[in-house]
């Protein structure tokens, strides 16, 4: 029975990311948690190989529509992909089963589900048309004039300090590289335009994740038949949810999703 639950968990997620780009690990290590019982060192640790498989998918889209702004890219890894090592480094030395770690994480994920709702509601206020959706007369993606500053953030330092924050913040709760990353993105970069700093958070987030998520598999915090069965729901709900996404009020699906989010993240905290 729990087989097909998690099938359906994983096309339900895929088809809510597919829709608005949002809800990867902010709703699929809540899901397991909460409806399926699993214990949360091992389903953020699942959840990290998963956002590694499905966002990778999602980047090769955007290289070749050549949307990635890989000097951002390599800005944010070279703080995410160090934090993420020390970060597994303190879970090793404590033990990722250990009660104080099963403590930390769901408080932490509790944490990082409200930013993530408020980063989303935000957005969703925000939003005027739809991102990575305006499409020019040869089918390819149209996305405003790029200036040569737009990849130069306000400070050199400050992505790097951004990706260190993430790394560890995702190592931990697998929750942040999202609507987070994005939010802050355009505070950084400013001149970017919006489809490229959605490019910039997917693609960075694919070797963050895989990193972290290889670490947790080190530790026995993988659930590898459990990733197949989601990953099996995932694939074709992503697929059916960017056909579907000009034909949804996103607004009002963000919306919707801010609100689950704010209320799984609140019911961690209070566990």
């Amino acid at each position: 029975m729990y087989d097909i639950g998690f099938v359906i968990a994983g096309f339900a997620v895929g088809l809510i990311v597919g829709l608005t780009g949002v809800g990867g690990g902010s709703l699929m290590t809540p899901i397991l948690i909460f409806f399926f019982g699993v214990k949360p060192y091992m389903a953020v640790g699942t959840d990290l190989l998963f956002a590694a498989f499905t966002k990778a998918g999602g980047t090769i889209s955007l290289m070749r529509k050549r949307l990635v702004p890989w000097k951002v890219v390599c800005q944010l890894c070279m703080g995410s992909i160090p934090a993420a090592l020390v970060t597994l480094y303190v879970l090793h030395s404590i033990g990722p089963a250990s009660a104080t770690v099963q403590k930390l994480m769901t408080t932490m994920l509790g944490g990082a589900l409200l930013l993530t709702a408020a980063a989303t509601l935000f957005k969703a206020m925000r939003m005027s048309k739809p991102p990575l959706r305006v499409m020019d007369s040869q089918g390819s993606v149209a996305i405003p004039a790029e200036s040569a500053d737009a990849t130069r953030a306000s400070h050199p330092v400050l992505p790097v300090l951004f990706g260190a924050l993430i790394g560890s913040l995702v190592t931990i709760t697998s929750v942040g590289a999202g609507a987070i990353g994005v939010t802050v993105l355009m505070v950084l970069f400013p001149l970017l335009p919006l489809p490229r700093i959605i490019a910039a958070d997917i693609a960075y987030a694919v070797p963050l994740t895989l990193v972290a998520g290889l670490g947790h598999a080190s530790l026995g915090s993988v659930d590898w038949p459990l990733l197949a069965k989601l990953l099996a729901g995932s694939l074709p709900g992503i697929w059916i949810g960017s056909q579907l996404v000009t034909r949804t009020p996103e607004r009002l699906v963000r919306s919707l999703l801010a609100l689950l989010l704010a209320y799984a993240g609140t019911k961690l905290i209070a566990a």
